[in-house]
């Protein structure tokens, strides 16, 4: 009895949830900005900014702004309907003389077989999905693509009452989708992996437990 009474212990420390801090990957150090040579006796260089050069994103390090603004939805609807029937009857009235006999009293050989069969089904279907998603977030260009495109990568987590939301967005940008206030549209980037998820009581309370979904695995009806 004690021994079962431990087990029971050991398994309810283990359920046990303790409150911990979600935390993201931690990012890389961002890129050390290259000093300045002036060995070739010229005071340019070529990390140098020109006088009319925009400060859009455009080398590894650099921050663009970008706005998810994504709309799905899709609407399917099938129906399906087939029907049967089917009707068999066969007799031999006549045969050798044998319907005047006493054979008349066992067997009517005017109804040999006599069989009907019907069918029916009617199947319908249809299903709808609509989803928003609205929020603006800072990715940081972590390469620069041989042809010019750039991949970025952002991550932000917004933490209120001990809830956290995260949302982690990668793609490819090509430059000339950035406007000149250093923004681009989610619609514009290429590969795009958006992720919208959240940690905490309220998360937690949308899942069944484990306990039911133990159940609804073994279930075999």
């Amino acid at each position: 009895m004690k021994l079962i009474i431990t087990l029971i212990g050991l398994l309810l420390a283990g359920c046990a949830q303790w409150p911990q801090e979600s935390r993201l990957p931690s990012l890389p150090q961002q890129l050390e900005k290259p000093r300045p040579n002036y060995a070739a006796g010229s005071i340019w260089q070529a990390s140098s900014n020109g006088l009319v050069e925009d400060f859009k994103a455009r080398a590894r390090g650099d921050i663009v702004t970008v706005v998810i603004t994504e709309q799905a939805s899709a609407s399917k609807q099938a129906t399906t309907g087939t029907s049967r029937t089917t009707a068999v009857s066969a007799g031999i009235p006549n045969f050798l003389g044998l319907e005047t006999t006493a054979i008349k009293k066992y067997m009517d050989l005017s109804k040999l077989a006599n069989a009907d069969t019907s069918s029916k089904y009617d199947g319908s279907g249809s299903t709808t999905r609509k989803e928003n998603l609205n929020a603006t977030i800072t990715a940081r260009v972590i390469d620069v693509l041989a042809n010019g495109n750039l991949l970025i990568e952002g991550r932000r987590n917004v933490k209120v009452n001990n809830e956290d939301q995260i949302i982690v967005l990668e793609g490819t940008v090509r430059p000339r989708d950035i406007s000149a206030d250093n923004m681009v549209n989610s619609a514009q980037i290429a590969d795009a992996r958006i992720v919208y998820s959240g940690k905490g009581i309220i998360s937690d309370r949308q899942k069944p437990g484990w306990l039911m979904n133990i159940v609804d695995y073994v279930w075999p009806f």
